[in-house]
C-alpha cells in the first residue's frame, strides 16, 4: 500500500480523510459557484440568441437530466472513496495510464474554459476602463491574478464563492425585476430568436458541453462531502439554480436585447453592479477550472514520471497556458468548443459508471484500502484498461458521426454498453 503523505490541503494524489471533510454549505457554495457562473449565463444567452424560449428550455431540461445522472453517480463514488476524478478513474476501468490520459484531457479542457472565462473577465475590465488599455495586457494581468489566487487551494475557492455567489444572485434578482416590471416577459417567451438558428439536438449538445465537464469533475468537490445526502443536495440545488433559473433568465435577456454578449447583457441590466458581478464571477469559476486542471495533471505527471509535482508550480504553469489561450482569442470559438466537449467527455463518464456500479472490478480493492486511508499500490492496479479506452473511442465516434437524437447522450450510452460487452467477453475468454 501507499502511505498517505499530505503536504497541502488539495490532496491531489491522496484520499481526502474524514477529518478534512467540510460542511454542506461550503461544498454547495463551491459547486453552485460553478453553476451560477458567467459560462452558464453565456450558455443561456447563446441558446436564446439561436432558439425560441421554449425550445431552449427543453434543451436545458434534457441536458440537465444528463448532468444530474452523471454528476450524482460520480459524485457519490468520489465522496465514498475520497478521490478526485483522475484518481478514481484508475480503479473504474482505465488503469494507471488510462487515468493519466483522462487527467490530461480534463486539464486541457479546463484550460480552455480558463481561457474563455478570462476573456470574459478581460472584456468586463476593458469596459470598466473605457477600452483605454490594450485588451491583451488586461487579459494577461487578469490571468496572472487568478493564477495566484488558485495557488492557495480549496479554501480560496470557498472564500471566493462566499463573496461572488451572493453578488451574482443579487444581480440575477435585479435582472428578474428588470424583465418583469413591464410585464413583457410573455412577449419575450414567444418571440423569435435573432441569431443563427440552433436545432434541439444542437442546443442540447452545447448544453452538454458545458455541464458534462462539470459533471465529470464532481468528485473533485464531492470528495469533501461528509455523506450521500450532502452530495445529492449539493448537485440538485446547483442544477435547479444554474441550469433552470440562470438559463431561463439569460435566454429571456438575449431575446430582449437581441445579443449573446454577456458583458452587454449584464451592464445594460444592472450597470456597474452587473459589471462587478461579471468580474467576480469570472474569478470564482476560473478558480475551480484551474484547481481541477491542476488535480488532473498532477495525477498524469505522477504516473508518467513517478514523481509528485509541486502544486503551486503546476498551478502557475497551467495558469500561464490558460492565459495565453485567452490572449489568442479562444472566446471566438466558444460554440465549437462546447460541441466538441459534448461528445468527447460523456463516454468517459459512461465507462466509469458502468465499472463502479455494475461490474465493480476494483470495489473489493478500494474497500480494503479505504478504511486505512490508503491507495491501492501499483502492483494491484492495471497499467491500462484497453476495454475502457476502446469503449470511449467508439462512444466518441458515434457522438461525432451520427447526428440523430442527442449526440452527447448517444455517446455516453454507446460507450457504457460497449465497455460492458467488452468486459463480459474478456471474462469469458479468460
Amino acid at each position: 500500500m501507499i502511505k498517505r503523505k499530505i503536504s497541502e490541503d488539495t490532496y491531489s494524489l491522496d484520499r481526502v480523510p474524514k477529518e478534512a471533510r467540510v460542511s454542506l454549505v461550503n461544498v454547495t457554495l463551491v459547486r453552485m459557484g460553478m453553476a451560477t457562473a458567467l459560462s452558464q449565463f453565456m450558455l443561456g444567452a447563446t441558446l436564446g440568441h439561436g432558439m425560441t424560449f421554449w425550445n431552449a428550455m427543453l434543451a436545458t431540461c434534457l441536458g440537465s437530466l444528463l448532468l444530474e445522472f452523471v454528476a450524482l453517480g460520480l459524485g457519490l463514488a468520489g465522496m465514498k472513496e475520497g478521490l478526485s476524478i483522475s484518481l478514481l478513474a484508475r480503479w473504474t476501468g482505465f488503469g494507471r495510464l488510462g487515468s493519466a490520459l483522462i487527467g490530461l484531457a480534463i486539464a486541457i479542457s479546463l484550460l480552455g474554459w480558463f481561457g474563455v472565462q478570462n476573456s470574459i473577465l478581460a472584456e468586463g475590465l476593458s469596459y470598466a476602463l473605457d477600452y483605454k488599455i490594450n485588451f491583451g495586457w488586461i487579459t494577461a494581468f487578469s490571468g496572472i491574478l487568478l493564477t495566484v489566487l488558485v495557488a492557495f487551494g480549496f479554501r480560496a475557492l470557498s472564500w471566493t464563492a462566499k463573496i461572488s455567489v451572493p453578488l451574482f444572485c443579487l444581480v440575477v434578482g435585479w435582472i428578474i425585476f428588470y424583465l418583469f416590471k413591464d410585464g413583457c416577459y410573455l412577449d419575450l417567451m414567444n418571440s423569435s430568436p435573432k441569431g443563427n438558428p440552433l436545432t434541439l439536438g444542437e442546443g442540447t449538445t452545447i448544453i452538454s458541453g458545458v455541464v458534462i465537464i462539470g459533471a465529470l469533475i464532481t468528485p473533485d468537490i464531492s470528495r469533501y462531502c461528509k455523506n450521500n445526502n450532502h452530495v445529492f443536495w449539493m448537485i440538485t440545488l446547483s442544477v435547479i439554480v444554474g441550469e433552470f433559473i440562470i438559463n431561463a433568465i439569460a435566454i429571456l435577456m438575449a431575446h430582449a436585447l437581441e445579443t449573446a454578449d454577456i458583458v452587454t447583457i449584464m451592464t445594460h441590466s444592472a450597470g456597474w453592479i452587473g459589471l462587478l458581478s461579471v468580474i467576480l464571477s469570472a474569478i470564482k469559476i476560473n478558480d475551480i477550472n484551474l484547481y481541477s486542471s491542476s488535480l488532473g495533471l498532477s495525477n498524469t505527471i505522477k504516473i508518467i514520471s513517478k514523481k509528485k509535482t509541486n502544486y503551486v508550480f503546476l498551478t502557475v504553469s497551467l495558469g500561464m497556458i490558460g492565459t495565453s489561450l485567452s490572449v489568442f482569442g479562444i472566446l471566438n470559438y466558444f460554440v465549437d468548443f462546447l460541441s466538441m466537449l459534448g461528445v468527447i467527455f460523456p463516454p468517459i463518464a459512461g465507462v466509469m459508471l458502468v465499472d463502479y456500479y455494475i461490474l465493480k472490478t476494483s470495489r473489493k480493492l478500494l474497500d480494503e484500502t479505504r478504511e486505512q486511508g490508503l491507495l491501492p499500490n501499483d502492483s494491484s492496479t492495471h497499467l491500462i484498461g484497453w476495454s475502457a479506452i476502446i469503449a470511449c473511442i467508439v462512444g466518441t465516434f458515434v457522438g461525432v458521426i451520427f447526428r440523430f437524437g442527442i449526440p452527447s447522450l448517444n455517446s455516453i450510452l454507446v460507450a457504457g454498453i460497449t465497455y460492458w460487452l467488452l468486459m463480459k467477453f474478456r471474462k469469458q475468454v479468460e
